[in-house]
């Protein structure tokens, strides 16, 4: 499955079941990880891998140049990265098996060290990843490079002041070339994002600071969320930064995790991973 070939939505609908599968057992197996966020993230990985992104994954190269650029700015969600990865034929499925496992090239954050195809930079560190992707950004229009620049950052991590200095500086540099997306599923590892510190409206306040805007209230429907970044693309090269708002579901797929934040980064027990490996029937993708 090349992943120049765009999918189907029955097709991409079938894939995010396997997706999800590859969530869980990773989590499971090595009995640490964030499946939460991951979960809720699967079709906007489908989206932008299966449709979207101009990627080539048989001659992945560091630089990006020539090619769209990804940067997963909350770097906790590498299961639901890890699988689209891997589903996108940059490595074997099968080492998706070795998640977090000593001396594996998939580690619990994204790293570089490990050489792993497909990741271009460490993330992690909340906050951090919207400034780098501007940098990409940034090095790709003095390189005469038309390719776009993408990235996610997500809703906790939105309480981070660098989060909204890069915010600053991507109006006033006019950095047009780029769409972020924020996992607007309004919960965090203590809890509900509203009350640990709210961030109010994001819709407003990156108005304010100078993008466009669009608010994505279906992003779990991979038709829909192939349609927002589509349109999300339309707004490029206008002189402003584009965010999309993806009002997430977290824990998507499982209903025992969906809408709380207490597996935001904790695996399932056994009883529990039974049950949710029950919900996800395997599909002709196959397990890794």
């Amino acid at each position: 499955m090349k992943a120049e070939k765009k999918l189907g939505i029955i097709e991409l609908k079938r894939l995010g079941i396997q997706v999800r599968r590859d969530i869980i057992r990773m989590v499971f197996e090595a009995k640490s990880g964030h499946p939460g966020g991951s979960l809720g993230c699967v079709e906007y990985f489908l989206a932008l891998y299966f449709h979207h992104l101009k990627h080539n994954p048989a001659h992945f190269q560091m630089d990006g140049i020539g090619e769209g650029v990804f940067i997963l700015s909350n770097g906790h969600i590498t299961p639901v990265y890890y699988s689209v990865l891997a589903r996108s034929e940059y490595f074997d499925k099968k080492e998706l098996s070795t998640f977090r496992k000593i001396n594996s090239r998939l580690q619990g954050h994204p790293a570089t060290a490990e050489g792993l195809p497909g990741i271009r930079i460490a993330t992690g560190s909340l906050g951090q990843g919207l400034s780098v992707a501007l940098g990409v950004a940034l090095a790709k229009k003095l390189n005469n490079d038309n390719h776009l620049v993408y990235a996610l950052i997500g809703d906790g991590e939105v309480n981070e002041g660098q989060i909204w200095e890069a915010a600053q500086f991507a109006s006033h540099h006019k950095i047009d070339n780029i769409i972020v997306a924020v996992d607007r599923n309004n919960k965090q590892i203590d809890g509900d994002t509203r009350e640990i510190m709210d961030t109010g409206d994001l819709a407003i306040k990156f108005t304010t600071f100078g993008w466009e805007v669009i608010d994505c209230y279906a992003p779990n429907d991979i038709k829909s969320m192939i349609e927002a970044i589509k349109n999300a693309k339309k707004l490029t090269r206008k002189r402003k930064p584009v965010m999309l708002i993806l009002h997430t579901i977290m824990g998507k797929g499982v209903d025992f995790m969906e809408d709380t934040h207490e597996f935001h980064g904790k695996p399932p027990n056994n009883e529990q991973f039974e049950r949710a490996m029950a919900q996800l029937k395997e599909t002709e993708f196959g397990d890794y």
